[in-house]
């Protein structure tokens, strides 16, 4: 299976490129706004706009023909279980966008069950928002057999939120739940074990003899433990309880020999611990150990939902061997298939926006700079652009923005954009930072749009503009541009057209925008990660 980036809609790509039981691992973190009111989700379609509690935000979560689609397909899906709990929690909820969240999980959820291996896990990423509800379907598909943990990571050490403002305790946690195909599913806990610390291991290990520190551990089996007649046997005058010893007697005399068996005061042997292979801190459910990306993290890259690579380092680590495949069918800025590179597995990742495909692309040819990958849906020549820029005018400005390294106005967001689609930021000095306003026409233009151009570089006190048409400019668009002037960098003395027009055949002839020198702070690239082979993960 080659390395894969999928652009489109993941229940597309999983039903068309994505075959049965091909996945050793799924880890998916779906888009969820959880800063949003609460409350919003509950809103039904005719609800009032005079609900001063509702907060508008953009999400892919609605109520609409598309969600009652996927109702029906969980219907006929053949999975009783899963629409017998997603139909009764539409009597409970009713028609709205937590509704239609669930409905538009529950077929993806079905899907991903089909492509997962008897032997694969699936960790899903959610708030606890929604997790009540997740963990039901989850039940519904996978079987409630096959639960394995609720995961609590507290990824803030200062909880969001104020108890006197909200009338609530701060809020910390995200949740991970672990589920898994069969009793069959693969699982190494020893290879995401975190080593004690010196000082917790000489607290640990609070005892000492010639051969160094232990602690004292017992040897007997307790009654709790069930009765095992063939570890009862006499030792040394000992003879234990109908529970018996805790192994053979040859072991226990091996570990008589080497020094590791004492009697206590009471006359009851005990066992002493060595540090070692116990000498490794449990990993439970509650996983406080890796913090969340702060602002000014070296990981961070700029997307709002960024998750530390050590999270999915320990998942993967946990729940895949080396070769093994690893799906993300939601993988935003692509922290699980850079996990999943870096620990040797192979990967598939699944997202519905050009923006963050094209993030992954030039995160993972940064960490790994020999990698070789599939991109799968994301224009590969002009005329596939072209048709993009027919389809959806949206995404074919995320698409080009990307290109040439711009920055989205707004996040990407639809709506007015006061003639900016993009700023790609500069440092003409190394120090200073300077903008020029990226627009994007996939449609016809003319001179007027160069005009407005030059008004918003005004407006903006951008030292650059970039045009970018998939239809070739006029003589007059040219005339124009080149009317603008030209900006001297009094740095290195060289001199740029301040209106630069790109077309989409440029772009495919690798010519990007004639700009000094971009901003790392603006498009911070991915840390270069070492491609020998990879020790344990500790």
């Amino acid at each position: 299976m080659t390395n894969t980036l999928y652009y489109g809609d993941n229940l597309h790509v999983l039903r068309e490129h994505i075959a049965d039981e091909s996945v050793d691992l799924i880890y998916l973190d779906p888009p969820f706004n959880s800063n949003a009111n609460y409350n919003i989700l509950f809103k039904s379609p005719e609800g009032q706009d005079s609900d001063a509690q509702i907060e508008a935000f953009e999400d892919t979560w609605h109520w609409n023909d598309t969600a009652e689609d996927a109702f029906d397909e969980v219907m006929r899906s053949g999975n009783n279980d899963a629409f017998t709990l997603l139909r009764a929690m539409r009597e409970f909820l009713g028609d709205n966008d937590m509704m239609a969240y669930l409905a538009m999980m529950a077929v993806r959820l079905i899907e991903l069950h089909r492509v997962l291996k008897p032997t694969g896990s699936l960790y899903l990423h959610c708030d606890p928002t929604a997790s009540h509800y997740l963990k039901l379907l989850l039940d519904g598909v996978f079987g409630a057999v096959n639960f394995r943990n609720e995961i609590t990571w507290r990824r803030y050490s200062r909880p969001k939120g104020s108890q006197f403002d909200s009338r609530r305790f701060g809020r910390s946690t995200d949740i991970i739940l672990f589920y898994v195909k069969s009793e069959n599913a693969y699982f190494d806990l020893k290879a995401v074990r975190v080593p004690l610390e010196e000082a917790e291991i000489a607290k640990r290990y609070n005892l000492q003899d010639e051969k160094g520190r232990y602690c004292s551990g017992p040897i007997l089996r307790s009654e709790g433990m069930g009765l095992r007649p063939n570890l009862v046997y006499e030792y040394k005058g000992f003879l234990p309880g109908p529970a018996g010893w805790r192994m053979t007697r040859e072991k226990l005399q091996e570990l008589d020999e080497a020094g590791d068996l004492y009697w206590s005061g009471t006359g009851n042997p005990r066992r002493k611990v060595r540090p070692g292979e116990e000498a490794y801190a449990v990993i439970d459910n509650l996983w406080s150990d890796i913090p969340a990306l702060e602002s000014h993290s070296k990981e961070r890259l700029g997307y709002p939902t960024q998750k530390p690579l050590a999270l999915l380092e320990r998942i993967i680590a946990a729940s895949s061997n080396e070769g093994d495949v690893v799906l993300d069918p939601f993988c935003g800025c692509g922290t699980a298939v850079h996990a999943a590179q870096k620990l040797g597995r192979q990967w598939l990742g699944i997202d519905v926006t050009h923006l963050a495909i094209g993030l992954i692309e030039k995160r993972m040819q940064q960490a790994f700079p020999a990698i070789t990958f599939e991109v799968k849906g994301r224009p590969q020549s002009l005329s596939a652009a072209q048709n993009l820029a027919e389809r959806d005018k949206h995404q074919f400005e995320l698409w080009a923005l990307s290109v040439v390294d711009a920055v989205p106005w707004k996040g990407g967001r639809k709506g007015a954009d006061g003639g900016i689609d993009g700023i790609i930021w500069f440092k003409p000095d190394g120090k200073k930072t300077e903008k020029a306003i990226v627009e994007v026409k996939g449609g016809g233009t003319g001179v007027k749009d160069i005009g407005r151009l030059a008004q918003v570089m005004e407006r903006e006190s951008a030292k650059l503009g970039v045009f970018i048409t998939a239809q070739p400019p006029t003589r007059a668009m040219e005339r124009d541009a080149a009317a603008v002037g030209v900006w001297e960098n009094e740095y290195t003395g060289r001199k740029h057209p301040r209106l630069q027009i790109l077309t989409l055949a440029e772009l495919f002839q690798n010519k990007r925008p004639d700009i000094p020198w971009v901003d790392a702070s603006a498009v911070k690239s991915a840390k270069r990660e070492d491609t020998g082979k990879q020790g344990s993960l500790l």
